[in-house]
């Protein structure tokens, strides 16, 4: 017969004060979410005097009329996706190859490369130098203009590195007996390993691609090759100047009110569908990462 050892009164009433403290923390930081999804349907007045909070108040869709009904804005997205997904599979690549390298103590020249990624996190070539490099190689205008200036994040460089590290070298060693390859061992026996780090880095990266802006914005000329972040963006711009993208004069006032919210709700909508079948892999993959045992 197994006894079971009960909790003491103390730890009970730890793990009672606990979960209200954690659900306290979940409903305030869902509050917000909340708030501007309620607001993104929201009729101008209600917004205005406030009384928006939870749930929407005069519910009306005008914002969202005006941004789906403009051709030029699934186009936007469309060109979001493509440039998230090739960027972020040129990043993992990248990435993944150069923290492979990282982590073979027995490299010659090991501490250069990671000195070289390192110096990389404090000192930048700054803008216009960017752009001229950009223009010169003849990317402007292409996918590649987002996707290689900003391809190896050296944040993910470190915590991929560390991962590997972590992993028996035995298996590599095996591995090598067997007859494998370098690019063989790194595919069938140290990736297939580490499914937690690489959906952690997919995650990082894809976010990252996804929300960024500035790079397309700098370095696209026509509106049509434009992310969805820069059309949004315009959008807000253009109701704050007086002028909305595809909006009336009588439709001014509500797109003013609420565009911030319709903004974030659509730039944000992707990537919360996407985390929930990524997150099991995401505390692990960061704390195996970065912690050595």
């Amino acid at each position: 017969m197994v006894s079971t050892i009960r909790p003491s009164r103390g730890y009970r009433v730890f793990q009672g004060v606990n979960g209200v403290i954690l659900t306290l923390v979940v409903l305030i930081t869902l509050y917000p979410f909340v708030n501007i999804v309620a607001r993104s349907f929201s009729g101008e007045k209600e917004i205005r005097a406030g009384d928006v909070t939870l749930w929407p108040q005069g519910f009306n869709l005008t914002t969202y009329e005006i941004v789906f009904s403009d051709s030029m804005f699934w186009r936007n997205y469309g060109n979001t996706v493509l440039y998230t997904v090739v960027a972020t599979a040129v990043a993992m690549v990248l990435t993944t190859c150069y923290a492979y390298v990282l982590s073979k103590h027995h490299l010659k020249g090991r501490g250069a490369l990671v000195g070289i990624a390192v110096f990389t996190m404090f000192f930048t070539g700054g803008l216009i130098p960017n752009y001229v490099l950009i223009t010169s190689l003849g990317l402007k205008n292409s996918v590649w203009a987002i996707a290689l200036p900003n391809a190896i994040s050296v944040f993910n460089l470190l915590v991929m590195k560390a991962f590997f590290e972590s992993l028996p070298s035995e298996l590599e060693e095996a591995a090598q007996i067997d007859g494998l390859s370098t690019y063989g061992t790194l595919l069938r026996i140290v990736l297939p390993l580490s499914k937690a780090v690489v959906a952690t880095m997919v995650l990082f990266y894809s976010v990252s691609f996804w929300n960024s802006w500035f790079s397309a914005f700098l370095y696209m000329d026509r509106t049509e090759l434009m992310p969805v972040t820069v059309y949004l963006r315009n959008l807000l711009a253009g109701a704050t100047g007086g002028t909305a993208a595809g909006a009336g004069t009588e439709n001014l006032t509500q797109v003013n009110a609420n565009i911030q919210a319709v903004t974030i709700v659509l730039t944000s909508l992707p990537i919360l569908c996407v985390y929930p079948f990524v997150q099991r892999y995401f505390v692990s993959g960061v704390m195996l990462g970065a912690v050595k045992g």
